[in-house]
């Protein structure tokens, strides 16, 4: 019999129960990735992060205890009086309740899309829906059914396109991108033949798009536009496409407040070739950052390249409505280097609360929820500047602007620990913004709401 390795033996971290995997089946799977040992592989998590990567939890305890435990955690959250002004990607918008009870109902508790459709027939029916949905307010022909999250979706929408485009090696993308999009971005092309190349932000808060030019265009297999943008701001996606679309360059879009499209032109309209986005704001709560849900929308010719997998619509030989997996099945998501995407599943039941909240909604609803959000971030953004804030961009946004605040980082904080969120600081990102706050501003937001926002950003 073979002796069983030790945890020194095979490097394994003290503390775990049991590993499969020997000390030689390690040292195999190594060898085949092409590292020699477990700290090479695991190169890009920052160094401090793999340090603290061993939990110092404590042993066991009785499920009384732990609830207590729990609920002295939780008490530490102050949330009575406390207001939150904060977007930047999530969004505080009021979720009707009948999304939230039927959420709960046991039979949608899956993150997957099913593979038998002769008993899955309200699963991909409510996905099929949600195409339906995020293709109409995306202004593109096909939608794929749901994604992981906005970053992951935009990270895809590039792969896409260098699919698409396979002889082209240079991306742009805009600098006014959400950054921690740009981050996923680059995680996700780092192992790829292709140069990233930045589009700087003009002084109004849009891309500028001055040397994006068709001979530029030529060489690029995509252009990368936010669109609200990181600001808030709406840039000029038609100008871009017209540009791209005559040097064979492919538009993509990401979207962290699709909202937006309830009263804005939404960016297939505008001559986007790939939207994609995150759809928090539909629907979803924000939950400490997450669960989200990707939004991911193409022109119908590239539907080939697209990850991800899309839910039809047939009959079957008696006439009867059914639906089916029509493009992309499991074996072709597990070919390794050979796949479209290594994305195996979807978020079927955020996409279920986003399509139950835009069906309540209708385009009408949509449309006066979004003209109430643009209203009122506009009225906020008039009286800050009223009482002294300047506001930093001048193009046309929707409910998100970014304000000047003299010692912006310390009047923040002074707000957070009075419960207070006057929106996100912007100098962790942008070093060239550090007396600016993003402010985000939602049906949610009360008059008292906002007259306190007012009157202690700005004393």
């Amino acid at each position: 019999m073979r002796k069983t390795e030790t945890c020194a033996e095979s490097r394994i971290p003290d503390g775990v129960p049991y590993v499969p995997h020997t000390a030689g089946d390690v040292a195999g799977m190594l060898e085949t990735i092409g590292v020699t040992s477990l700290d090479e592989l695991f190169v890009q998590v920052p160094e401090d992060l793999r340090r603290r990567a061993v939990l110092n939890l404590p042993g066991p305890a009785a499920e009384p205890a732990v609830r207590a435990r729990l609920e002295s955690l939780a008490a530490q959250n102050r949330v009575a009086g406390a207001v939150s002004f904060a977007g930047c990607g999530a969004y505080p918008h009021w979720v009707p309740e009948v999304v939230n009870v039927l959420l709960m109902r046991g039979e949608f508790a899956t993150a997957y899309t099913p593979y038998q459709p002769e008993v899955s027939q309200g699963t991909l029916q409510a996905t099929f829906e949600f195409q339906s949905l995020v293709a109409m307010l995306l202004g593109l022909e096909v939608a794929n059914a749901s994604m992981y999250d906005g970053a992951s979706a935009a990270a895809e929408a590039v792969l896409m396109a260098h699919r698409v485009r396979p002889d082209r090696r240079v991306v742009w993308i805009s600098r006014a991108v959400h950054p921690q999009y740009r981050q996923v971005i680059a995680t996700y092309i780092g192992s790829l033949d292709l140069e990233c190349r930045d589009l700087p932000v003009a002084s109004d808060g849009r891309t500028d798009l001055s040397g994006f030019s068709v001979d530029v265009a030529r060489e690029a297999a995509c252009v990368v536009l936010g669109f609200p943008n990181a600001f808030g701001v709406l840039d000029d996606v038609r100008m871009a496409a017209e540009t791209a679309r005559a040097g064979g360059a492919l538009v993509v879009t990401t979207t962290t407040e699709p909202l937006a499209f309830g009263l804005c032109v939404p960016p297939g309209v505008l001559g986007a070739d790939i939207a994609a986005g995150e759809g928090q704001s539909l629907g979803l709560p924000m939950s400490y950052g997450g669960p989200g849900v990707g939004l991911f929308a193409i022109r119908e010719q590239l539907v080939r390249h697209m990850p991800g997998r899309v839910v039809g619509a047939t009959v079957d030989a008696e006439g009867r409505r059914g639906y089916v997996l029509t493009l992309a099945t499991r074996e072709q998501h597990i070919r390794r280097e050979r796949a479209t995407s290594n994305i195996c599943t979807n978020q079927a039941l955020c996409a279920l609360g986003v399509t139950m909240y835009l069906s309540l909604l209708g385009r009408r609803g949509l449309r006066d929820l979004a003209l109430l959000n643009y209203r009122k971030a506009h009225r906020v953004a008039t009286r800050l500047a009223a009482a002294g804030a300047r506001l930093r961009f001048t193009a046309p946004f929707f409910n998100e602007f970014v304000v000047e605040v003299r010692d912006a980082r310390a009047r923040w904080e002074d707000l957070a620990s009075h419960g207070v969120l006057a929106g996100v600081p912007l100098d962790t990102w942008y070093p060239e913004l550090g007396d600016c706050l993003l402010i985000a501003v939602t049906e949610i937001h009360q008059p008292h709401d906002i007259d306190r926002l007012v009157g202690e950003l700005l004393p």
